[in-house]
């Protein structure tokens, strides 16, 4: 149902009776499970170590320089461990009320969060999934109540939600075909994260480390095929910029890399669009590109990689790899993006790992300008950024080894977003009864 041509002061009904089978058993959805409220935490029980305090930041994101941490010790009924089951209930409609696995460390669960457990005969999976597909309905009902920028989903309406389920087979076997779909798509994500972790650690220690350089120093061998590790100086000099590997040399980032080079594209031209909003604060692969009208953006192409350059999306570090357009493509988005692309013999992947490296976030950080609630790098602030340039014969060999990883990396972020949107489409039909798990105990025996 699409919320936004929805007047829900008028049409409520819809909010509080979702469809369900006919055969399936009908309730209240407060009496499905026992719902406990997190904790109102006060200042002076915040510690500088112990166990995190678990609110809607860290379910959404994990543990972060902003997660509180508290020594104190309550009772175990807000004791968050890794596989419960959470239900944020307050917040922004559309981005904070959900349900979700906690799969971080042991912690203390906030207020604004149920700890939810499915009571006897209710499978926990197929409770989840449940959630997840009254995620309209939560929406809606706190849209209806919100009145100052954040909608609540309360107790009374857990109350009035009805709903129901099937017996206890044929909830294991709905919340077995949409677990195993979640479990590959982890799986994926997982599989692109180190991937791309391997590739940084290389660029770091390449390039920004010197390791096989140091190695061979102290008199060791690279870690590396020797016909490899010969490519690599034997000792470090002292510059005027810090110590660098014999016959490298530091140059300002333009002489390296192109920042915001030229791109064209014709006015009202269709063309492949990536927002701000879908630029990722980790990982190289945008959350969604769309076709759409160019207007007036930044412009870019295959192998270039952008980065935003406006708080807080620079702090966040909203970056990404354009390795989505075909060849002769030309793709757009926000004014507020600076473009990277090394030159030849550095590989395309360089800029996007460069732009992720601490030393160079910092450096674009210090440079910002203009007011403290809308400050901006300037793109010329990156000219006096010095970055190493080795000999050209280690180049290939990096970006031989890094490309292969970018590949695998973004096809395997690819079909998670296919495996999501099957998931998704699998999901309402599973539970409203449109698509049947005709035998359960057969389906069970099958798939287990």
């Amino acid at each position: 149902m699409a919320l936004e041509a929805l007047d829900v002061s008028v049409n409520r009904a819809w909010l509080y009776q979702p469809t369900f089978p006919e055969h399936w058993t009908p309730c209240a959805l407060h009496s499905m499970a026992r719902w406990v409220n997190g904790i109102a935490f006060k200042n002076i029980q915040f510690t500088p170590t112990g166990r995190p305090v678990i609110k809607i930041a860290e379910i959404k994101g994990g543990l972060s320089g902003q997660t509180k941490f508290t020594r104190q010790t309550f009772d175990d009924s807000v004791r968050v461990r890794s596989g419960d089951l959470l239900f944020s209930w307050s917040g922004q409609p559309e981005t904070s009320i959900d349900a979700f696995w906690w799969r971080g460390p042991e912690g203390w669960l906030n207020q604004h969060v149920f700890r939810v457990t499915p009571e006897d005969g209710i499978d926990a999976v197929f409770f989840y999934y449940l959630l997840r597909y009254l995620k309209p309905n939560f929406i809606g009902i706190a849209r209806n109540k919100q009145t100052t920028g954040l909608g609540h989903v309360t107790k009374r309406d857990l109350e009035n939600l009805e709903v129901a389920y099937p017996e206890p087979r044929e909830q294991r076997a709905i919340g077995h075909i949409l677990g195993t779909l979640d479990d590959k798509i982890e799986q994926n994500r997982q599989m692109s994260a180190t991937l791309e972790a391997m590739a940084r650690a290389l660029f770091t220690a390449w390039f920004v480390d010197f390791e096989p350089v140091r190695a061979k120093a102290d008199g060791y061998e690279p870690d590396l095929p020797p016909n490899l590790a010969a490519l690599f100086p034997d000792r470090l000099l002292e510059t005027e910029y810090g110590l660098v590997p014999e016959g490298w040399q530091f140059f300002p980032l333009p002489k390296l890399f192109e920042i915001n080079p030229t791109r064209s594209l014709k006015k009202n031209a269709l063309a492949p669009y990536v927002g701000m909003a879908n630029l990722p604060t980790s990982g190289h692969t945008p959350y969604e590109v769309v076709e759409r009208q160019f207007g007036s953006g930044t412009r870019f192409m295959q192998g270039d990689t952008l980065v935003a350059r406006i708080t807080p999306c620079l702090e966040n570090g909203k970056t990404a790899f354009v390795d989505f357009l075909q060849d002769a493509q030309i793709g757009w988005g926000s004014t507020e993006y600076i473009v990277l692309r090394p030159k030849p013999p550095w590989p395309e992947e360089a800029g996007y790992l460069l732009a992720r490296d601490q030393r160079f976030r910092e450096f674009a950080i210090q440079g910002m300008t203009g007011s403290s609630g809308r400050q901006r790098v300037p793109a010329s602030a990156l000219d006096h950024f010095l970055f190493v340039s080795p000999t050209p014969e280690i180049l290939p060999e990096f970006g031989s080894a890094v490309k292969p990883w970018f590949a695998r990396s973004s096809a395997a972020v690819r079909e998670a977003r296919t495996l999501a949107a099957l998931r998704d489409a699998l999901l309402p039909k599973l539970i409203s009864g449109e698509l049947r798990v005709r035998d359960a105990e057969t389906f069970l025996e099958r798939v287990l």
